[in-house]
């Protein structure tokens, strides 16, 4: 049991007492009396600790939890000495309402606990306390601690010019070294140099939280992994809204630009300890070079923050004049964009048709040259290649690898993340969020809405009522967002789980999805993708032949690839990534196939990734033609997005094998090259008619040109039989939609697609890169195996 503050004569030389005469009274030569504030609640505790001030000479005055900083500003005290309270917990908030009021933030803190173990006596330090005494101390020690910090009076480190613990500059001494580095001899265009800034996406929330101090310690977080990764040439500071700082001299901007990469890719990795609890950071890196700095250089860096922040990729975002102000070249960018894109199917015909006629042409009229001849034996070279690796596949998916036996480890808490874009699942979203909460896990299992809506919507209501009914559920609003990808990196800087499954926002997982994914990962799989089943199929023939293709898909190719090429793919739904590895890579939201995209980076970091067709998950299809041409169209020019950024980095990467750079050469660039080969027809049979003097001049009967369309034909139909064999049970017994599958797809669907891949390569040459919502198809969600 400890023992209370002593009420005790000072001793004689106790600096705090002032002299008195032996009336009592003070002397006339005496120093001033000291002001404390004494802090707690009214009771024993807060009088003992007043009688024990007074005795040693303090004026004391009042002030209880919640009105701190209305008293300091009303009557500056020379000190505070504050009580804990009912524990640490509340000893902390005291600590954080005095310094958050701007008169608290210099005063000597002294506080006086019950006697917390060292833990406790840490955690009120980190707060922000200057010392801390237990009530079993003598009154004299706690009137020669006040004095000595009212002697040397604490100077908080945002008001040093440099920390000489973090050695952080302050704001005003860091501007002073960036005006220097600008100041040097040399012509300003050819600067060599970088400033970033760096903000956390979480910095609002753990201000909320944990009160403004929060800031400086995040701030000194950063710098602690900026030092480890920079050079000692860099030099950090931090601005009153807890960015960090950098000034990079004498580095190229390329350079300086895969530094800051790094950098966010290992502060996002890491957990860091911040107002003493476990939490992931988000960095958002703006930047720009010296030689385009001005006076502003800082501002305007902090406008690249804000792009930034707004897309939570990781991505360090240089600083662009538009992020100011509107650009005028934008503005006409804008009104020729349009008519281009009206005309992208004449412009597709004259690119795949017009101009290849016209070569072959003039290199026969000219030159002499039949290449109209050579051309056509690279076209059957190529439809008969296409077709070979569709037969691989299909043969490569029979001995697809099983899922393991049972966890390698015991079930850790899990999350699932459902990306949502409200106003257009408002009429499904509640039956999707009521069907996660019906997942069957062994283990606490977080699931997470992370959505964005330019207007409230009544939906809203509904969600927050299940939010209240089932603490599993977490409402996760993410304002500015205009993409999945954003709300999926929103989401995962929060999320609790070990790994996390990504879901579209009209998605049912099976009951057993997430025990079967952890199967998995538990034995040293980072990402498994699962077997994505329509389930309107009943709602229109689009819809039908989507569920097929889904099968020929998720059932067949993606197995089929895994076991061929050596990698699995991330189809953007139904995927479960260990969350450390999600942390890092995160999803791009300027891709449009952002999922097909973090596979590319997360295989250059090693990671394996795994396809299970056992794994299912079930959707909405788009149930009309211009809906399903919008979603082909976004995926075809992801993929070609995706085969420009990363195909070449991967063919000269030396880890991956050569069995691996097969198939990225395969499903990277081939498939971006096959439909404008296959057009190639034709203008050679234009090209041939008009020199053989009509059609009916031409010999079409050939062994080997029969042989070739025949074995071209075969592929697609042999792989919507082994769709048909390998899909899921309630599919499988739909054998007439597999039979409408082989026929549609053989008279009209493989040319669509091809169409949409065409178009979408002149769309992405025209910078045309608008998200198309696909609509929900809302009367036809029941499921094909509830019927």
């Amino acid at each position: 049991m400890h023992t209370e503050l002593r009420c005790s004569p000072a001793p004689r030389n106790a600096p705090a007492c002032p002299p008195t005469d032996p009336t009592g009274e003070a002397t006339e030569n005496a120093p001033p009396q000291r002001h404390v504030l004494a802090v707690g609640t009214p009771g024993p505790r807060r009088e003992r600790l007043t009688r024990t001030l007074e005795s040693t000479g303090y004026a004391v005055t009042h002030a209880t939890p919640g009105e701190i900083g209305r008293r300091v500003e009303q009557t500056p005290p020379d000190a505070i000495v504050a009580l804990d309270g009912n524990g640490v917990d509340q000893a902390v908030d005291v600590v954080r309402e005095i310094r958050t009021a701007p008169q608290g933030q210099a005063l000597p803190l002294v506080m006086v606990t019950a006697g917390h173990e060292s833990a406790g006596v840490a955690r009120l330090l980190r707060s922000g306390a200057d010392d801390c005494l237990s009530e079993a101390a003598d009154p004299v020690e706690l009137s020669a601690r006040i004095a000595a910090k009212l002697h040397r009076v604490p100077v908080p480190v945002d008001r040093l010019t440099q920390d000489p613990r973090t050695g952080l500059y302050s704001a005003p001494h860091f501007r002073a070294e960036l005006d220097r580095e600008l100041r040097r001899p040399g012509s300003p265009g050819r600067r060599a140099g970088v400033l970033a800034v760096v903000a956390v996406a979480e910095a609002d929330a753990l201000e909320e939280r944990f009160g403004a101090r929060v800031r400086r310690e995040v701030a000194e977080r950063l710098a602690g992994v900026a030092e480890r990764l920079g050079s000692g040439c860099d030099r950090l500071g931090w601005d009153d809204e807890g960015r960090l700082l950098v000034l990079m001299p004498g580095v190229e901007g390329e350079t300086a630009r895969r530094a800051l990469k790094d950098f966010a890719t290992t502060v996002a990795g890491t957990r860091f300890v911040v107002a003493d609890e476990n939490v992931r950071l988000t960095p958002a890196v703006g930047w720009l070079p010296l030689a385009d700095a001005d006076g502003r250089a800082v501002e305007q860096a902090a406008d690249a923050v804000a792009e930034a922040l707004r897309h939570r990729d990781l991505r360090p975002v240089r600083y662009e004049p538009w992020m100011r102000a509107t650009s005028h070249r934008r503005r006409a960018k804008a009104v020729v964009r349009p008519l281009l894109l009206a005309l992208s199917p004449l412009l597709a015909l004259l690119v795949g048709v017009g101009v290849p006629f016209v070569l072959y042409e003039q290199a026969y009229e000219v030159l002499g040259w039949d290449v109209a001849s050579a051309v056509y034996w690279v076209v059957v070279a190529g439809l008969v290649l296409s077709a070979t690796l569709i037969l691989l596949e299909c043969l490569f998916a029979l001995d697809a690898p099983a899922r393991p036996a049972g966890p390698a480890q015991a079930y850790p808490p899990a999350s699932a993340v459902i990306a949502a874009y409200l106003p257009n699942e408002a009429a499904t979203i509640v039956d999707t969020v009521e069907s996660f909460l019906r997942v069957d896990y062994p283990n606490d299992l977080e699931i997470v809405l992370a959505y964005n809506t330019p207007h409230p919507l009544p939906v809203e209501d509904a969600l927050r009522e299940i939010a209240r009914r089932d603490r599993r559920f977490v409402l996760l609003p993410v304002p500015g967002s205009t993409s999945k990808a954003q709300n999926v990196n929103a989401a995962v800087s929060r999320v609790r789980g070990e790994f996390v499954g990504i879901f579209d926002a009209d998605h049912h997982p099976a009951p057993d999805a997430f025990r079967h994914a952890w199967d998995w990962l538990s034995n040293g799989y980072d990402v498994v993708q699962g077997h994505c089943v329509i389930r309107n199929g009943d709602s229109s023939w689009v819809a039908r032949q989507v569920a097929a293709e889904f099968e020929a898909i998720y059932a067949v190719s993606h197995p089929g690839r895994s076991r061929l090429y050596g990698f699995g793919i991330f189809g953007g739904s139904n995927g479960f990534w260990r969350t450390d590895l999600l942390a890092r890579i995160r999803m791009h939201g300027s891709m449009l196939t952002e999922d097909i995209d973090s596979t590319l980076r997360a295989l250059t970091e090693g990671a394996r990734i795994a396809s299970d067709r056992t794994l299912i998950s079930r959707e909405l299809a788009p149930t009309r033609l211009k809906p399903l041409w919008n979603q082909r169209s976004r995926w075809a020019q992801g993929w070609l997005q995706v085969s420009l950024r990363h195909l070449r980095q991967a063919l000269r990467n030396p880890a991956f094998t050569f069995r691996q750079k097969t198939g990225f050469t395969v499903l990277l660039g081939w498939r971006e090259i096959q439909p404008w080969l296959s057009l190639q027809i034709l203008p050679i049979l234009l090209h041939s008619a008009l020199r053989a003097g009509g059609t009916d001049r031409i010999h079409w009967a050939t062994p080997v040109c029969l042989l070739a369309f025949g074995f071209t034909l075969s592929a697609g139909l042999v792989q919507t039989a082994f769709a048909g064999r390998l899909a899921e049970p309630e599919l499988r017994r739909r054998r007439g939609w597999f039979w409408l599958h082989a026929l549609i797809s053989t008279v009209f669907y493989t040319h669509f697609k091809n169409m949409v891949a065409r178009q979408s390569h002149l769309k992405e040459a025209l910078g045309d890169r608008r998200w198309r919502v696909t609509p929900r198809a809302v009367a036809a969600a029941k499921a094909v195996g509830q019927q």
